[in-house]
């Protein structure tokens, strides 16, 4: 296909390999030997076209971005300028994480394509390791060592104002937060063209979502924190497919959401998925694996992560107290004790925007447009409604009454109260 006026052209197999020979950089990074090379397309997201290059000489990973929504097509049209962001994040966050970001290798803006570290196997998907029943003791270390990092370090309370001010600005044209706001905060909760549920079951459910005026409420003042608070640099999508595992090794990938938004958005991504892959356990249980031993494990790995997160994060406050953030000003706060009801303060509110976020988030994943295998690999559809059914009751409380709770000890028995008050419906949603 010849290239657009702009220079971009979309890239099949045996275009990635002319691509190839034609970058110096990229041939360099396979020590100049095509010979043999393999190129696989493996993106099974929903916006952009993942290639695995390897060869004798090297390997690394070709992801390009379609003007439009890949899983949709070209009638729900897509700025490709999403990449530019991607590489900006995944850069900024590699220098404060290395070890839990992806190094980029090569960037091309006209073509929208970034080549990255191959995160080679045993890396898998978490969401698929979260399916198969894989536990990853170092799951709950890595994931809070990389939002206290990447968090704290683009917030206010490191940054100067006029620091903050530059950083958002660099962000404020990724439109990606515009589908976000559509896909997440707005279409569950009416009438939208690609919403889709698992019928007949959960027809009555989502028609409940709609008419739930105490429910958009609350989803309002979320929407409007995700819009207009630039509280810190956020990946924008860290879900459980947007990080890839190993038994040691966990790495962020996918950002091309990335901007200056509530830190509470990221956090909850990730804890909400957690705990829609809890909920998916039943779907997955055999006779064989009852799967109870695994679900312990989810939960647990869920308290670790808010647990560790909030030590991780507090820990960086305190060690840049007398730095040059411009959030909580050092010759202001200079009382211990007030430090202390500050911090206590900034993290309870975070909390809440965190199970709110991550609430919103399980919602859109049941009654929305884009679901997760977690759910949709549960072959018996009255099954898999009965799991989605719990996880969307629970959704619905941790949306609604989040301000009442003050530890994720709590928010870990709602989500046992939930699957225990429920689990009489097994067998036939």
């Amino acid at each position: 296909m010849e290239a657009a006026d702009d220079g971009f052209r979309p890239l099949d197999v045996e275009a990635v390999v002319e691509y190839i020979k034609d970058t110096p950089a990229l041939r360099a990074l396979l020590g100049e030997q095509l010979e043999g090379l393999s190129v696989k397309e493996v993106g099974d997201g929903n916006l952009n076209f993942v290639y695995i290059v390897s060869g004798p000489g090297g390997s690394f990973v070709l992801k390009q971005a379609l003007p439009y929504v890949r899983s949709v097509g070209i009638s729900w049209p897509m700025s490709k300028e999403r990449t530019y962001f991607e590489m900006l994040a995944l850069k900024e966050h590699g220098r404060l994480c290395p070890y839990h970001v992806p190094e980029v290798y090569h960037f091309d803006r006209p073509m929208s394509l970034i080549a990255m570290r191959y995160l080679e196997p045993p890396h898998i998907v978490l969401r698929k390791g979260l399916i198969a029943g894989i536990e990853y003791p170092l799951l709950a270390q890595h994931m809070s060592d990389f939002m206290a990092r990447t968090l704290f370090f683009t917030s206010l309370l490191y940054h100067s104002t006029l620091e903050h001010r530059k950083a958002v600005a660099e962000y404020c044209g990724n439109e990606l937060c515009r589908l976000t706001e559509q896909v997440v905060f707005s279409d569950p909760y009416k009438v939208a063209q690609y919403n889709r549920w698992t019928s007949p079951y959960l027809d009555h459910d989502a028609e409940a979502i709609r008419e739930d005026d105490t429910l958009k409420i609350q989803v309002a003042g979320l929407k409007s924190m995700f819009c207009d608070r630039a509280q810190a640099m956020i990946h924008g999508d860290l879900h459980t497919g947007s990080v890839m595992v190993t038994n040691d090794s966990t790495q962020v990938i996918d950002s091309e959401f990335a901007f200056y938004g509530p830190m509470g958005y990221d956090i909850g991504a990730f804890l909400g998925n957690l705990i829609l892959a809890f909920f998916s356990q039943d779907g997955h249980a055999n006779k064989d694996d009852d799967r109870e031993a695994y679900k312990r494990w989810i939960l647990k790995t869920i308290e670790e992560t808010w647990d560790l997160f909030h030590q991780k994060f507090v820990s960086l406050w305190n060690e840049n107290i007398d730095g040059h953030g411009e959030a909580y000003l050092a010759d202001i706060y200079n009382k211990p004790e007030l430090q202390l009801l500050a911090q206590k303060k900034y993290m309870i509110d975070l909390f809440h925007d965190s199970i709110g976020f991550g609430a919103a988030k399980m919602i859109r994943r049941i009654v929305g447009v884009a679901h997760v295998e977690d759910f949709e690999s549960i072959a018996d559809t009255s099954r898999r409604a009965f799991c989605e059914r719990r996880a969307l009751n629970c959704a619905k409380t941790l949306l609604k009454e989040r301000c009442k709770l003050e530890t994720i000890g709590q928010v870990i028995s709602v989500i046992g109260e939930t699957s225990a008050r429920l689990a009489v419906e097994i067998g036939g949603a």
